[in-house]
């Protein structure tokens, strides 16, 4: 049996959450040459005082070829970082994903303006 962990105090849960915006921003919908956080794909993220991480997500549209594939994806960037626990992936359509979720830096790679 795994000792239990300490709860992780504000500044490792901020620089685990660096660490988990960087691996998302590694992972890319490949209709659009933007990454999926700052295309604002990322809804939500969790991190658990055990070190799991649960990410909130959706696609552009609910027929994205990629659907299956993301979450994996997804949870293969985040196998990256060292010391996480579980990975959980949830998909949803609500609220729909809109090109207002986009990052400026997303706008600008786009030329949407």
């Amino acid at each position: 049996m795994t000792p239990a962990l300490a709860p992780l105090s504000d500044q490792e849960l901020a620089e685990l959450t660096d660490k988990v915006i960087a691996a998302l921003k590694t992972v890319y919908d490949p209709e659009i040459p933007v990454d999926i956080f700052e295309l604002g794909l990322i809804y939500k993220i969790d991190v658990t005082d055990g070190r799991d991480l649960i990410i909130d997500m959706t696609l552009t549209a609910p027929g994205c070829p990629v659907a299956g594939e993301m979450p994996n994806m997804v949870k293969s960037a985040l196998r990256t970082i060292e010391g996480i626990g579980e990975i959980t992936v949830n998909m949803t359509f609500d609220p729909p994903w809109d090109p207002s979720r986009m990052s400026e830096e997303a706008r600008l790679e786009l030329n949407m303006f």
